[in-house]
């Protein structure tokens, strides 16, 4: 480990700031409006240059789940490049005047929204969140110092080299993106005892990573501490949507925080659902384990034991459990959940409004996929990770939620008698 390579960053981050909340959005723009041709142009290098990544994480012997969240192919590359357009597009937050009002002795207050300052982002596998974060960080006039995993390492050291390019062509001040190639624990522990440059903390990976994060920060943390989601078919539920949406839950990408990881199923339709749906996972090679009554239904699968019901597996791997009614889905959910991303599929408005107020999450969805849970899909553009934090960012973090305020006092001469 350098430490003072660490704190050097760290420090020039911190010092950017200052010039960086000054500049304005049209200049913010054509940086980000450079950074896509240099993306694009180099995508042959930059695809060479992941490839090294996935070989080595083969050689670490890492789930295929958690390979194809390295992965840049030409469609991913892409997707970064609809990202970048899409904040470009995007009016900055900062400077918005949130709430006003005027005193009787004469004093106008103004609730204004202001960058944070210096953002740290810690995070593992996709390589993509290098730009995500940085995109999200110059757009809202933070700075911002990057430290991603050793799995990712050369494709994330390219990413922020293009990105300083992109800066330098623009006349910002290229400290302004901090990246740390230390990828040990201990340099990750070294970062957060830096709270004289670092505002905040953004972790983003696994359980392991954002317990180490929130138990070693100096600073305030915005985290999710893991993606253990849920999705409840209802006994009114549609049965074809319930199949479709509860698959694509599941097998789309199941090495991502908004897929799900049990299944809750009412009693009274457990047993028509059930055979159909472990159809459906046994083509997609899904291995069940479920409680005792959907070992009543379905022989051939795993029992599950409480510990499954408190994992998160990134997985080909569902737990079931079937519940008498919504009162027990949503106190199961509520004890087990991880306020990320929770759904229900109903067609009863009634238990579809109380699922939506009663359980405890920060994206709740009626019959639709927890898959969606994402910056980008919620139209932020990027997002640098999912907040379960109830303060001071909820849900996807944007560009908003990466602000703050001020309040600005206007006066004439006032005193205070």
């Amino acid at each position: 480990m350098n430490p003072e390579k660490i704190i050097e960053t760290c420090k020039k981050a911190h010092e950017a700031f200052f010039s960086l909340s000054k500049t304005n959005e049209d200049k913010i723009n054509s940086t980000l409006e450079s950074l896509k041709l240099l993306i694009d142009r180099n995508r042959k290098k930059i695809k060479e240059i992941n490839e090294k990544d996935i070989e080595n994480a083969k050689v670490m012997n890492l789930k295929s789940s958690l390979i194809d969240r390295l992965l840049l192919n030409d469609k991913r590359i892409d997707g970064i490049i609809q990202s970048i357009d899409t904040v470009i597009k995007l009016k900055t937050p900062v400077g918005e005047v949130i709430e006003g009002w005027k005193l009787e002795n004469g004093l106008n207050i103004e609730k204004v929204r202001v960058p944070i300052g210096t953002v740290g982002i810690i995070y593992e596998s996709r390589p993509n969140v290098t730009v995500d974060a940085a995109i999200l960080c110059l757009k809202s006039l933070n700075t911002s110092v990057l430290r991603g995993g050793k799995e990712a390492i050369n494709s994330n050291k390219l990413l922020s080299d293009l990105i300083k390019k992109a800066l330098h062509e623009n006349g910002i001040n290229s400290d302004s993106i901090g990246f740390i190639d230390e990828t040990n624990r201990e340099g990750v522990k070294y970062m957060l005892k830096l709270n004289q440059y670092i505002d905040v903390i953004v972790p983003r990976g696994g359980e392991g990573l954002i317990g180490f994060v929130s138990e070693n920060a100096t600073m305030p943390v915005i985290k999710h501490d893991k993606g253990l989601c849920h999705l409840y078919v209802d006994e009114s539920a549609d049965l074809e949507k319930a199949l479709s949406i509860s698959y694509n839950a599941k097998v789309q990408r199941p090495g991502v925080c908004n897929a799900i990881e049990t299944l809750l199923v009412h009693e009274n339709i457990a047993n028509v659902f059930l055979p159909e749906f472990k159809e459906l996972m046994d083509k997609a090679g899904v291995e069940l384990r479920g409680c005792k009554k959907t070992l009543g239904i379905l022989k051939d699968i795993k029992e599950a034991k409480e510990e499954d019901f408190n994992t998160e597996y990134l997985d080909l791997i569902l737990s079931i459990k079937v519940v008498e009614n919504l009162d027990k889905a949503i106190e199961h959910i509520n004890t087990y959940g991880s306020h990320h991303s929770e759904a229900i599929v109903t067609e009863n408005y009634d238990n579809a409004e109380r699922f939506l107020d009663e359980v405890d999450a920060s994206c709740v969805y009626v019959n639709a996929s927890t898959r969606f849970t994402d910056g980008g899909v919620f139209g932020f553009g990027a997002e640098i990770g999912i907040s379960t934090n109830k303060l001071h960012a909820r849900g996807p973090v944007g560009l908003r939620e990466l602000t703050t305020y001020k309040y600005k006092i206007r006066g004439n001469g006032q005193i205070r008698r």
